[in-house]
């Protein structure tokens, strides 16, 4: 059964009104209920707030690296550090290493660009920041309902947003609702602010129906591919922040490391693959897996132990792939539109400023009684704020970065070294970007096949064993949520053209061509591995994977991520 076919036989669903609905309980979604809240307390007024999070609680589907800028969260809540905020590793030292197969070359600290520069910023696990920012909001009034996974955006008949509706819980593989199913519920917003992060579900479909990037250049994503360590307490360096380019990565891929130390004997590490790579035979979850093994990164980790893992993609078109970000009756905010400043690897502090910026305009909206209209006050507020010249500084920075390593280093430099030496804050050029990410594969046929050492699982992993550690779970009677437009592209197109890049691109091994009987080949979907990266729904060339909601609830659930 459709969910017509459902809404017919079971419904109408029930339905809750209030002032704002925000979707999605992460750093922007939060930092927007919180200043709603805040300003109704100031102005003595009541708003309604609620917060949908499809994790099993808030920060359970939170995946970054994280070097946080407390510059947003401090403008939000500016006694946070009395408040117990779990920001308590300062950035000690910084480190950019350029790396060959086994050397490392590492950037006189003069000469690191200000964007990698980390003085005042804190190494932190996200997800336990956005827990704690949880807590902040509930203190405040919001309601937050975590589990529940927004599927459905609701429109007026005029065509504004109304607001949103939650998956429908208990449906069986075959469609068919089971014993234990129960309709979704309604929930409507005189505004309504999204907040899903990269490549959000209902984030990409308010995009088309709202035209939201007609005339910008196509958003550029990134996979982020992690794991948290705890190592060798004497190889331990609290605060100490390093960043990688140049191997595994030929010249022409976009990527790089990380690794941070946390309190603790933490390590947080991980590889950033720019999804616009061309060889159809590359792994970014390998191509992490060998990272490890470069003497600079395997020195810290031998006799550590890993403690957990995941992925998720980002954006990294910065300001000129950010869209509209106002429509009638709702915004975008932080990932969801493409706020993260990939010259400084940093995403949170603008999705908690976007948010704010947002909370404002739609509070404003709402006491002067409008409802369902364009918030045009929230990208204007963007436009005069700090984030905006910061965004703007770094606009070229993925552009060079596909030139090749060598072009992109010594224009980041140009741009983000020498020129503001010169006290020239912004360049005086805008580099464009007209291809998007699923259209840059090459067929396999015209590529080098990369062949991976087999894990020796002491360094290096396979799949399988890595999903295990990111508490990955979803309900096995529900209906897949990877989903495909036409069935027979996988096996006549991407296998046949592409060698099946899915069961590549994919860190969670959700795609596995296996044969039939019959010696054909045909596409299985392990829908219970996945970790909700979005890389599928970005990267498949043929653009015939869709992944939509899972129930809520399920997918990884990260601990100290």
């Amino acid at each position: 059964m459709n969910n017509e076919e459902i809404l017919a036989q079971f419904g109408p669903r029930e339905a809750m009104e209030y002032d704002v609905v925000v979707v999605g309980g992460g750093p922007g979604g939060l930092a927007t209920a919180i200043r709603l809240k805040q300003l109704a307390a100031e102005k003595g007024t009541e708003l309604s707030v609620v917060v949908l999070e499809k994790g099993s609680e808030p920060g359970a589907h939170i995946l970054s690296g994280a070097v946080m800028d407390p510059k947003a969260l401090t403008e939000l809540i500016p006694d946070w550090k009395e408040l117990g905020a779990p920001l308590n590793q300062p950035v000690t030292s910084d480190e950019v290493l350029f790396l060959s197969e086994t050397g490392a070359t590492k950037t006189p600290a003069f000469f690191v660009p200000e964007c990698f520069h980390n003085e005042g910023n804190y190494v932190v696990s996200l997800g336990n920041v956005v827990r704690w920012m949880a807590q902040q909001a509930e203190n405040l009034g919001v309601e937050i309902f975590p589990g529940f996974a927004a599927a459905e955006v609701l429109y007026n008949d005029n065509g504004s947003v109304k607001g949103v509706a939650t998956g429908n819980l208990g449906v069986g593989k075959d469609g068919q609702p089971s014993d234990h199913f129960q309709l979704g519920m309604e929930l409507h917003g005189k505004y309504t602010i999204f907040a899903e992060g990269a490549r959000g579900h209902l984030g990409r479909q308010l995009m088309a129906q709202f035209k939201l990037n007609e005339g910008k250049d196509p958003q550029a994503y990134a996979l982020g591919v992690k794991e948290l360590w705890e190592i060798d307490p004497a190889k331990h360096k609290p605060g100490l922040v390093v960043h990688t380019a140049g191997w595994p990565m030929d010249s022409q891929t976009y990527g790089g490391g990380f690794m941070y130390h946390l309190e603790d004997n933490k390590v947080t590490l991980g590889l950033v693959v720019g999804l616009d790579y061309s060889n159809p035979w590359l792994s970014p979850f390998e191509e992490m897996q060998r990272w490890k093994t470069h003497p600079s990164i395997k020195a810290y980790l031998e006799g550590g132990k890993r403690i957990s893992y995941g992925a998720r993609a980002i954006t990294a078109g910065g300001m000129v792939s950010l869209p509209k970000t106002v429509f009638p009756g709702g915004a975008l905010i932080g990932c969801e539109a493409g706020y993260l400043n990939a010259a400084r690897i940093k995403g949170s502090h603008a999705a908690i400023k976007t948010g704010m910026l947002a909370a404002e305009a739609a509070f404003d909206a709402v006491t002067a009684g409008r409802q369902h209209d364009e918030l045009s006050a929230y990208p204007q507020a963007f436009a005069k704020s700090w984030l905006h010249a910061e965004l703007n500084q770094s606009r070229n920075f993925k552009q060079w970065f596909k030139k090749g390593v060598y072009v992109g280093s010594f224009m980041t430099g140009i741009e983000q070294w020498l020129l503001p030496k010169l006290g020239i804050r912004n360049p005086p050029w805008t580099i464009r970007r007209k291809v998007a990410d699923h259209a840059t594969l090459k067929p396999a046929a015209e590529c080098p096949q990369i062949v991976y050492p087999k894990p020796d699982n002491k360094i290096t992993f396979d799949r399988l064993s890595s999903v295990f550690v990111s508490n990955t779970n979803h309900e096995e009677q529900q209906p897949a949520h990877l989903t495909l437009k036409d069935a027979s592209v996988p096996v006549n197109i991407n296998l046949a053209t592409y060698a099946g890049p899915e069961s590549r691109y994919c860190p969670a091994g959700v795609y596995e061509f296996v044969k039939n009987p019959d010696a054909s080949s045909r596409l299985q979907i392990n829908a219970q591995n996945c970790v909700h990266c979005k890389t599928c729904d970005i990267k498949d060339p043929t653009q015939n994977i869709v992944w939509v909601t899972p129930e809520g609830g399920g997918g990884p659930n990260y601990s100290g991520m």
